[in-house]
């Protein structure tokens, strides 16, 4: 490519195409847009990528995704979050999508992923300890494992259980189900499995 295209657009092209879910065809895309779009456009982008890690930092209590120089998430000190309910998530972009139900007002937990030996993830990847501590020093009464409906997830949680020892502390799950719309027989075991668990009366 780079003996049909100049050097730098071909750099351009290759550095799009390292995203995850970007094919060649969309990061050539990407790359002919930019170079036919305003310059401003471009240099945007570049400062804000350069920036990223500089100004991006975690809360040392949730590790959830911070600004570089706050001491702690607002998703923490915020006096109407109820710090004695957490929920917890692989991910810090997790919070994001509960968030976006404007329904839960306890503060959260990011454990930087899901318990996974097979990809070298192990108990001391995950921040469960800082968890532990959390529970201890908040005197946490819930936490809510909102951990993905898959092996790694439920790994993961049996985990936390174990962790908690005799600590008098409430343990839920978000509700699993068969989402609306899906036929008995495209389901999977676990999602079959958490449907029959949470089983509600009619009448």
């Amino acid at each position: 490519m780079s003996s049909i295209i100049p050097k730098p657009l071909a750099e351009l092209i290759e550095a799009f195409g390292q995203l995850p879910g970007v094919g060649p065809r969309t990061a050539e895309r990407y790359a002919y847009y930019l170079l036919k779009a305003d310059p401003s456009k471009s240099a945007i982008l570049a400062e804000a990528a350069a920036n990223l890690h500089e100004q991006i930092s975690t809360c040392p209590k949730t590790f959830a995704l911070i600004e570089a120089g706050q001491k702690y998430s607002s998703l923490y000190t915020d006096p109407r979050r109820n710090k004695q309910v957490v929920a917890v998530v692989a991910d810090a972009f997790d919070i994001v999508a509960l968030e976006k139900t404007n329904s839960y007002n306890g503060t959260y937990h990011v454990l930087g992923g899901l318990l996974s030996p097979i990809d070298g993830v192990g108990p001391d990847q995950l921040r469960v300890k800082e968890l532990m501590k959390r529970v201890d020093d908040d005197g946490v009464e819930e936490l809510i494992l909102a951990t993905n409906a898959s092996v790694e997830g439920e790994s993961t949680a049996l985990l936390i259980t174990q962790r908690l020892g005799k600590r008098p502390v409430k343990l839920t799950r978000l509700a699993r189900g068969l989402p609306v719309g899906v036929d008995l027989e495209y389901a999977d075991q676990i999602t079959l499995t958490r449907a029959l668990e949470g089983r509600q009366a009619l009448i």
